[in-house]
């Protein structure tokens, strides 16, 4: 299961390295070429796609899924810790200034 696990790690690590690598490949080569108008094009569409899957995350599942692993009685416990702090008193605050 370990090595299943790194295995699928390492394929991920290298297929992200092949895209970098093949991008890099096709924007150098509309640059030498001068296809700046294509060059616009493809990165229009990409920053699209981009904002695409940012509005279609789930970010409001993944935040209650973090929010449910811990317990209300922690974050009570917490809050109430937090509440409870006294306050400065007026000496404390003005000896604190000098």
């Amino acid at each position: 299961m370990r090595r299943k696990a790194e295995t699928t790690r390492r394929r991920k690590s290298r297929r992200k390295y092949i895209w970098i690598i093949g991008s890099v490949a096709v924007v150098s080569a509309l640059l030498y070429w001068e296809q700046a108008a294509l060059l616009y094009v493809l990165s229009t569409l990409m920053v699209c796609a981009l904002l695409l899957v940012v509005a279609f995350s789930d970010l409001e599942g993944r935040d209650r899924k973090l929010n449910s692993s811990t317990s209300s009685d922690d974050v009570g416990a917490r809050f109430d810790a937090a509440t409870s702090a006294p306050s400065p008193t007026p000496t404390a605050i003005r000896q604190r200034d000098t």
